[in-house]
């Protein structure tokens, strides 16, 4: 039996990321929880932004940004800068994390992130407390360490860093399944995990060894 309770954003878990936005001479770092993927071709995010952030005009300005994805390594930046206000600090300085020229945006991305996101502004939606930046993802940078010698993304190794209600939580790199495991024959199915296990394995033993 279910508990009823009042409306409110009970989603979660959601993913933990820091933005970054400005250019390479006078950039801010601000930590969004409410961000995901909104289209496929071509490939699109959304952050959502208080109005009275200091990121937010910078943003609406400029018209781009970096989602950069946080390991367990960074959760203590990660919160820093979800409750200090880049108008007071440099959140870089005081966070010792390094600032890395982007590929195509002019925002700066974060060397630590296991993976960075390029994002240009689509359009934006204006809601009560926050604003709903659409962007189109232009360019996707992840750390060699977590690419396998057959181009894949290990995840897992990643550490990756979620938000639930105030709290904060690493992913943790059990598979459980994977997409269409349901209806796939068992033979199938268990080579898939054998090669995953495989690949995830090589990816850990060759960050290792760098």
């Amino acid at each position: 039996m279910k508990i009823s309770s009042k409306p409110g954003p009970l989603m979660a878990p959601l993913p933990a990321v820091m933005v970054t936005c400005g250019d390479m001479d006078k950039s801010n770092i601000i930590t969004i929880a409410w961000t995901g993927i909104i289209n496929t071709r071509p490939p699109m995010t959304y952050i959502s932004v208080r109005k009275s952030r200091y990121s937010h005009d910078i943003i609406a300005e400029r018209g781009e940004f970096v989602i950069n994805l946080a390991g367990e390594d960074m959760v203590k930046a990660l919160d820093y800068c979800g409750v200090r206000s880049g108008r007071d600090v440099d959140k870089f300085a005081e966070t010792g994390l390094t600032k890395e020229a982007a590929g195509v945006t002019a925002a700066p991305m974060i060397a630590e992130s296991p993976v960075s996101i390029e994002c240009r502004v689509a359009e934006i939606m204006e809601l009560p407390s926050h604003d709903m930046f659409m962007a189109e993802i232009v360019a996707v940078h992840v750390d060699e360490r977590y690419v396998d010698e057959d181009g894949a993304y290990d995840y897992g190794a990643m550490g990756l860093v979620s938000f639930n209600h105030g709290k904060y939580y690493r992913l943790q790199s059990r598979e459980l399944g994977f997409f269409g495991y349901s209806i796939m024959k068992p033979k199938t199915a268990k080579r898939r995990r054998e090669k995953v296990k495989n690949g995830m394995r090589k990816s850990r033993n060759a960050a290792k060894r760098k």
